[in-house]
């Protein structure tokens, strides 16, 4: 099989994959909705699971992840609920990283098309600016340490551009894990009554979360300006002026080889008449 068939077909049966987990999320729906309606529903069903539990934990924050209608918030500070602020942080940690690569190699491989059309139609403008790795990375370390804005539509949209895995992924756990402690935190001190420490906890989260929320635009603008007023060149650019300053060196060296050739040329001229006279003789 050609390289360029057996591309086609992992894509056709990761498309199909896709298609039937949509499906079952779809037909389930109703489930997980009166489950995540309330965190003691929700750590009521993940305890039903006995040994499962931590894995279907992980689930939900997979979906969470993968699919935006899901509230983030309920289940990381479930996670605390359910397992305490220690192993909360944990499992919700291995759902923001399993989730996040599905969303972003399925992106980056497979759905690139789609994606690009679906944020083109939600009119995604301010993050279309983001090209450059280095730009992007301090673009997405503000998102994701900055509460209330779209962090897991950056995961999407993070695959569109030309930032490595590694770089991505490290500056996920940098700017998301301080809040997912948090939020397990909050979640600990409800379980445990101790509703003084929750309520602190909460309202230093609201008031970042109002911050990040009225401030993003700018936030971004700013970011925006400062990166074009510190604008470094691009590799092409630097390409083409190294190839210039190359070009010139080679016009100058050919220069003054041209002048030697020219200053030595009566020399060399009279040389040979010495040399021919002297055969005639």
């Amino acid at each position: 099989m050609k390289p360029y068939s057996k591309h086609i077909v992992v894509k056709i049966l990761l498309g199909l994959i896709t298609a039937l987990s949509l499906g079952l999320l779809l037909y389930y729906a109703a489930d997980i909705i009166k489950i995540m309606s309330s965190m003691d529903n929700f750590r009521a069903y993940i305890h039903s699971t006995g040994h499962w539990g931590p894995v279907m934990f992980i689930l939900f924050q997979v979906l969470q992840i993968v699919v935006a209608p899901i509230p983030g918030e309920i289940v990381q500070v479930a996670g605390g609920y359910i397992y305490g602020a220690a192993l909360g942080s944990f499992y919700t940690t291995v759902g923001l990283i399993l989730g996040s690569a599905i969303a972003f190699y399925f992106t980056r491989f497979i759905g690139r098309d789609f994606v690009s059309r679906l944020l083109q139609k939600q009119n995604v403008k301010w993050m279309s600016f983001m090209q450059d790795e280095r730009k992007f990375s301090i673009f997405l370390f503000i998102f994701f340490v900055v509460p209330g804005l779209p962090k897991d539509m950056l995961v999407f949209v993070a695959a569109l551009t030309s930032i490595s895995s590694l770089r991505f992924f490290t500056i996920l756990l940098v700017g998301r894990l301080p809040w997912i402690i948090g939020s397990a935190a909050v979640g600990s001190t409800i379980q445990t009554q101790q509703y003084t420490v929750a309520i602190i906890i909460s309202v230093i989260a609201v008031i970042g979360f109002v911050l990040g929320y009225i401030y993003k635009d700018k936030l971004i603008n700013l970011f925006s300006r400062a990166e074009h007023a510190n604008k470094t060149p691009k590799m092409e650019e630097i390409i083409e002026a190294v190839e210039t300053k190359e070009a010139k060196e080679n016009k100058e060296t050919n220069k003054v080889i041209s002048a030697v050739k020219a200053k030595a040329a009566p020399a060399l001229n009279k040389s040979r008449d010495i040399a021919t006279v002297k055969n005639k003789g």
